[in-house]
């Protein structure tokens, strides 16, 4: 069966060492600055210039995703949806500015995840379902943050609510990103994808 080109060309390698190092970074800088990462994450949904920010990466990710796959039956039509993105940009940012930090990163959460899936792909390692679960948890996460942006405020008021649940939580996302890194570094060679 011949598949169609793939957009991203990354390999589980490549894709592991960065997922491994952006979970370590953002756990271990958590726990060693508690207070300014809970502050900074009860702001979070509310905060229009992230959101801005968040969005306009997206909608430049998703213009080049347009540009670049395979569209099918639907290639026809890749100029008017290149000018849709722009004009859906705006239209976002001005009737749907309430939570807009929130929408954007669910939209980054399922744009994120397609890379990661690629090169996940017909892998033989079962260590891949490190990567393919955590894919498939920030993919349901956007679902649910895009369509209900409340949702992200109220995990963020549980999860810092208490000290402790804060804590370990931050201790599992070292170990899940100190685990990924080795996989990506032992096991998971760029030959294989």
């Amino acid at each position: 069966m011949d598949y169609p080109p793939r957009v991203y060309d990354f390999n589980l390698q490549t894709v592991g060492v960065v997922i491994g190092l952006v979970l370590l970074a953002i756990h271990i800088w958590a726990l060693v600055r508690t207070q300014q990462t809970k502050d900074w994450l009860r702001r979070l949904p509310r905060s229009r210039i992230f959101g801005a920010v968040l969005l306009a990466i997206d909608a430049l990710w998703t213009f080049w995703l347009v540009s670049n796959m395979d569209l099918g039956e639907f290639s026809q039509y890749r100029g008017l949806l290149q000018l849709a993105i722009p004009a859906i940009f705006f239209l976002t940012l001005y009737f749907a500015n309430d939570f807009l930090a929130v929408r954007a990163l669910g939209i980054f959460a399922l744009l994120a995840a397609e890379p990661v899936l690629s090169a996940a792909f017909l892998r033989p390692e079962i260590s891949r379902l490190l990567v393919v679960i955590l894919a498939y948890v920030y993919l349901t996460l956007g679902l649910f943050w895009v369509g209900m942006p409340y949702l992200l405020r109220d995990q963020i008021s549980w999860l810092t609510k208490s000290g402790q649940r804060f804590r370990i939580a931050m201790v599992v996302g070292v170990i899940y990103g100190g685990v990924v890194l080795f996989c990506a570094l032992t096991i998971w060679m760029k030959g294989g994808s």
